[in-house]
C-alpha cells in the first residue's frame, strides 16, 4: 500500500513499460474536460443572448404600447378637428343626414315572361 502511494506521487505510472496504456486514458480525461468547459462556455453565451434578447422585447413591447396610446390619441374625433381649424377646416353644425335609395321591386318569373 504503501509504495503505490509512493509511485502515484513519483509518477512512476506513467514511465514504465505498459504507460501507453495510462497516456491514453490520460489524454481522453484531457479531451473530455475540453468538451465539457466548451460545451459550460457555449451554454453561458446562450443564456446571456437569451437574457439580451428578453430585454429587447421587453423594450420593444414597452416602444410598441407607447406607439399604440400616440395613435389611438391621434385618432380622436377632438384631436382631428383641432388640426382641421388649423386649416379653416371646421366641423359641420347639421348631423349628416341618411340617403336611402329604394330598389326597384324584383319582378317575378312570370311577369318577365308576358313582357
Amino acid at each position: 500500500m504503501k509504495g503505490g502511494i509512493y509511485n502515484i506521487v513519483k509518477a512512476r505510472f506513467l514511465v514504465n513499460e505498459d504507460a501507453t496504456k495510462n497516456w491514453r486514458f490520460i489524454v481522453f480525461l484531457i479531451l473530455l474536460a475540453i468538451i465539457m468547459i466548451a460545451n459550460t462556455h457555449r451554454f453561458e453565451q446562450k443564456v446571456f443572448k437569451i437574457a439580451d434578447l428578453s430585454n429587447e422585447v421587453k423594450e420593444l413591447r414597452s416602444e410598441f404600447v407607447d406607439r399604440r396610446s400616440e395613435l389611438m390619441q391621434l385618432k380622436m374625433e377632438s384631436t382631428i378637428s383641432k388640426k382641421m381649424e388649423a386649416r379653416g377646416i371646421v366641423p359641420s353644425q347639421v348631423p349628416p343626414v341618411k340617403i336611402k335609395v329604394k330598389k326597384p321591386a324584383e319582378k317575378s318569373f312570370f311577369q318577365k315572361l308576358w313582357q
